[in-house]
């Protein structure tokens, strides 16, 4: 018998998640190999690259899906649509980070069915989907997220300028945006991937409620899930470390991508995938 060959594995975007991915893929990941980087920034990304023991292809965005089995997503939403919909003409997995971005091309999905692509969505800064998912199979009343952010982390969201709302200088936690899932993911785009992911695993954008606070009290992003279903009624609490270089993004979400990629060729997988 002959030894299977690894995955090959690009990455688009090599800012604070998408480095640490190429980092632990470079380090060894069983059954994956990085072949492949992108981003906005072609410099900055061919001395990342460099720095890396094995020397992954500098390409495009687009060019990730030709060259590559597994592409990963880890971009800003401006340039989603240069990864994600060669790849999924192209037949690869898809892993992405930007939820909220998915969440508003459902036609992605529905390429992926005719190009046997397949999309992943790793949990990111949240927990507890394995319970909504599995709670999904039946009925389920309500799903509610109330997050918690330092106020510098919301700073310049779209809803916030377009409502002229200011987080600079609070001295008590404020409510900055109350609706649904998909509303808060294009009025929050670097900040309601957690809602979108919430979303997609749950009951869908239009009945997934959210609250986002500006909480000068908050060190953490702090993230509260209550759901009420048939099956069970429960609650998640997480309290994330922000990325020193990224405060807008949990510590936890660079490492989640690392376990859905371990999960891809992994001979055994806790928790569903």
């Amino acid at each position: 018998m002959t030894a299977k060959a690894n995955l090959r594995v690009g990455i688009g975007g090599l800012g604070a998640i998408g480095l640490a991915a190429a980092q632990a893929l470079d380090a060894g990941l069983p059954g994956l190999e990085l072949r492949a980087v992108a981003a906005r920034d072609g410099e900055r990304t061919r001395q990342r690259a460099a720095s890396l023991r094995s020397r992954p292809a500098v390409t495009t965005l687009a060019g990730l899906a030709a060259a590559c089995e597994v592409v990963v997503e880890c971009a800003p939403a401006a340039v989603y649509d240069e990864i994600a919909w060669p790849a999924i003409e192209a037949g690869r997995i898809f892993v992405t980070m930007s939820s909220g971005a998915l969440l508003t091309r459902t036609g992605l999905v529905e390429r992926a069915r005719s190009t046997g692509a397949r999309i992943i969505v790793p949990s990111g800064g949240i927990l507890g989907l394995d319970a909504l998912k599995a709670a999904a199979e039946g009925e389920i009343e309500s799903v509610t997220l109330v997050t918690h952010k330092p106020p510098r982390s919301l700073a310049g969201a779209p809803w916030l300028v377009e409502h002229g709302i200011s987080v600079d200088g609070l001295d008590a936690a404020r409510l900055v945006f109350s609706g649904n899932a998909r509303e808060a993911a294009a009025a929050f785009p670097a900040n309601a991937n957690v809602a979108a992911t919430l979303s997609l695993a749950g009951i869908g954008a239009e009945r997934t409620r959210v609250e986002i606070w500006a909480d000068p009290a908050a060190h953490r992003n702090m993230q509260f899930v209550r759901v009420q279903s048939a099956a069970a009624d429960f609650e998640v609490t997480l309290a994330s470390h922000p990325l020193p270089d990224n405060p807008r993004t949990g510590s936890l979400t660079p490492k989640s991508l690392v376990a859905t990629l371990r999960a891809l060729t992994s001979h055994c997988t806790v928790g569903t995938l």
